[in-house]
């Protein structure tokens, strides 16, 4: 019985090691402070490494935004440009989905309405 209070310190400590070891793997990010004074050159080196990681995922995600958001204002422009041609006092204008231009009827030129 004198040794249950050891046993409960015991099973605490060894749960909350299990506990950081479980959250900190080796390909987790966490980043601990230094010990006794000097810098830990291998939790350095590998914050360093998903710095640099996140960095070049961040250039490849702006990339793909800004395509993204290119199509969508050629789609956009291509919208408002169906609706000007489509109101345009112009009787031989005729709009063409495959082009998505505003062509005259007679001629087959691009019209600008």
């Amino acid at each position: 019985m004198r040794w249950m209070p050891l046993a409960a310190v015991l099973l605490t400590g060894g749960w909350q090691v299990s506990a950081m070891a479980a959250t900190c793997s080796s390909g987790s990010t966490c980043v601990f402070g230094s010990e006794g004074g000097q810098e830990n050159s291998m939790t350095k080196e590998a914050a360093r490494e998903n710095k640099e990681q996140w960095d070049d995922t961040r250039n490849l995600r702006q990339k793909v935004n800004r395509r993204a958001e290119k199509q969508f204002d050629k789609i956009d422009n291509a919208i408002d440009s169906e609706e000007s041609c489509d109101k345009s006092l112009n009787l031989n204008a005729y709009w063409e989905p495959n082009t998505r231009r505003c062509l005259d009827r007679s001629t087959g030129r691009p019209l600008n309405p």
